[in-house]
């Protein structure tokens, strides 16, 4: 038994069974895949995989008894690497973070700005996604740390710790009749709307405040990030929903923003890792500067913990 095998069998559930996509996400080649698995197959005794001729469709009753040992053995293995570089290597490494557009543009550089300034030899990698990328990229082992606001706390793999919570804006152009008299759900729908896609950014909260309220929005263009939204805006093409973190009073002059916290609901923005994993200490460190409130002890001690324990409060 090796890990190879081992990395096979896991990436073949995570790809749904396609070889081919296996063999891309692993850089080898489909008869390898197909050999790593019968041979951790034949020393087992059983058979992990459903097979249609040469193709998998599934797992067989063992494979679903094996499969979580699988797992928590690459987990292991990952936990054991990340001990023996913070002997090996210290303060230096690389740090994965994946955060949603809105956290990487607006919430995460100051913290960025701080842990450069005392971790130099910290080579930080950046990736965005939408929540559910994000969730993906952590429990593949993309990234480290995943910052988003919405369906992490849903994987029960993952541990997800509140930082922060935030409301909404409207933005529209300067002169704009909204600026006048009260904002309301009301007012608010009469003009076509701009906001985010389904699933990011508080857009529940968006769409559930329009319900409740029996309203149904024109929403003419939605976007991933509040970059585009505003662009849009200035175009004139609509009025934007977005967070209020995105707006900034000297780099969008030619926009106003409107309070809306008292039309939707407040949101909280998480900070994810793998449960049972285990960061570097440079890592932990991070959420820290991050979130002042999620020490390294409160966060390694959440990861160790079992499913269903409650998570940090703010």
């Amino acid at each position: 038994m090796n890990f190879q095998q081992l990395r096979s069998v896991r990436e073949t559930v995570r790809q749904g069974f396609n070889l081919t996509t296996v063999a891309e996400a692993l850089h080898t080649s489909q008869p390898g895949i197909s050999r790593q698995i019968r041979e951790l197959e034949e020393e087992l005794g059983v058979e992990i995989f459903v097979r249609a001729g040469k193709r998998l469709t599934g797992l067989t009753p063992a494979g679903e008894r094996v499969l979580p040992w699988v797992e928590q053995l690459l987990l292991d293995a990952g936990n054991l690497q990340h001990a023996s570089d913070d002997f090996r290597l210290g303060d230096s490494g690389v740090l994965s973070i994946a955060a949603t557009h809105s956290q990487a543009r607006y919430a995460l550089p100051p913290a960025v700005h701080d842990f450069r300034a005392h971790h130099p030899q910290v080579q930080l990698q950046m990736h965005q996604g939408s929540p559910q990328q994000i969730a993906q990229m952590l429990l593949t082992g993309v990234a480290d740390i995943g910052i988003a606001s919405h369906v992490l706390a849903e994987n029960p793999d993952l541990v997800a710790l509140p930082c922060y919570r935030w409301t909404h804006s409207v933005v529209v152009p300067a002169g704009h009749a909204l600026l006048d008299g009260p904002l309301t759900l009301e007012r608010l729908a009469e003009h076509p709307v701009i906001t985010y896609d389904t699933g990011l950014t508080g857009r529940g909260s968006i769409d559930g405040a329009f319900a409740r309220a029996g309203i149904t929005p024109r929403v003419v263009l939605t976007a991933m990030d509040a970059d585009v939204i505003k662009t849009y805006v200035e175009l004139g093409l609509g009025v934007g929903i977005m967070a209020s973190i995105a707006f900034d009073e000297q780099r969008d002059s030619n926009l106003r923003a409107l309070d809306a916290r008292d039309l939707f609901s407040i949101n909280t923005t998480s900070v994810a890792v793998r449960r049972g994993g285990l960061l570097r200490r440079f890592a932990y460190e991070f959420i820290q500067t991050f979130a002042p409130h999620l020490t390294p002890e409160l966060v390694a001690q959440a990861q160790a913990a079992p499913v269903g324990t409650p998570s940090a409060p703010l």
